[in-house]
């Protein structure tokens, strides 16, 4: 039985996963409200609030789980990449559980967390395949060859997608967190009003700073009523910009890696244009596209643990 922690952001989040790699309890505390007058997240505000929920939160995970402490054989934490604080607050937590209870304890890396969450019950995904992890702060395709984790074959040279999806929400006025209410706008536009344009680089990378700009030059071009006129369109045009040029790009390294399979995590993941897009890719279901602790657990079980007294001085990371 393995006990993961995920405060990597902002979202607290405990769980219960066997070594078979069921989900006993999934438990996840977003602070999505708390930071939304803000327009995002502010790392402090996180920070403390994971403070206050991380016991909770474990104690929630147990319950769910029909479990006790004295059931956990391993306990799991993301170690990084995240907001430096609100990582040590899980950190330290999951030092002080395993500790207390003469437990190992598997420091997890965030992103290989995003991937692990394909080989969960009910129906695990076996490498290898191509994978697309797009998330907030990270657009990668990943060669995935074996659970134990992957080869990085293209990144973002500047904005990640999540991150140009929030900022479009932005411009658009939508408030925070702005990906999901941006698809939900575009659900009721013309996707091709607009024509905005999809970087091509050499290579396996991706850029986004072009089809933000193009939005920004759109918006400010028009007077206040005809912008929320075509508001929609706006939006279905952006996000079809932006899920065209994830899609080819993994499609392109697909083919160059030779991967008959493809699949898709991380929270953009959750974008119903980009999943109607890659109807023959494996999709992370939608529980576990945004940060939780289930596949922090899950990708503990391909890690080596740390032994105590070993991991009392782990620190976390920011940076992938």
């Amino acid at each position: 039985m393995i006990l993961g922690l995920e405060t990597s952001c902002d979202e607290t989040a405990a769980a219960v996963v066997t070594g078979e790699g069921e989900i006993r309890a999934n438990v996840v505390a977003s602070q999505a409200a708390l930071h939304a007058s803000f327009g995002g997240v502010v790392p402090e505000v996180a920070s403390r609030r994971h403070l206050e929920l991380v016991a909770p939160v474990v104690r929630g995970a147990l319950v769910e789980a029909d479990a006790t402490l004295d059931d956990v054989e391993l306990v799991a934490v993301t170690a990084g990449p995240g907001l430096i604080g609100a990582l040590l607050v899980g950190l330290s937590a999951a030092k002080a559980l395993a500790w207390g209870r003469g437990l190992p304890l598997a420091p997890v890396d965030h992103l290989h967390g995003h991937v692990a969450s394909l080989y969960l019950e009910p129906e695990p995904l076996d490498p290898p395949f191509l994978g697309l992890l797009a998330t907030g702060g990270h657009s990668l395709l990943l060669d995935v060859r074996d659970r134990s984790g992957y080869r990085v074959v293209g990144t973002t040279i500047d904005d990640a997608a999540g991150e140009a999806f929030d900022k479009g929400a932005r411009l658009l006025g939508l408030g925070y967190p702005g990906g999901a209410a941006l698809d939900r706008l575009a659900a009721d536009g013309d996707p091709e009003a607009y024509d905005f344009p999809v970087a091509r680089l050499d290579g396996l990378d991706f850029s986004f700073s072009g089809v933000k700009t193009a939005l920004l030059y759109a918006v400010r071009g028009l007077a206040v009523d005809e912008l929320e006129r075509r508001r929609a369109d706006l939006a279905a045009s952006y996000q079809r910009a932006i899920v065209r040029a994830l899609v080819s790009r993994t499609r392109a390294a697909a083919e160059e890696l030779g991967h008959d399979r493809i699949a898709v995590v991380g929270g953009v993941a959750a974008n119903s244009e980009l999943r109607a897009s890659l109807p023959d890719a494996a999709l992370a279901p939608l529980a576990l596209c945004t940060d939780n602790a289930a596949m922090i657990a899950s990708a503990a079980r391909f890690v080596e643990p740390l032994a105590p007294p070993a991991y009392l001085d782990l620190d976390a990371h920011a940076a992938a």
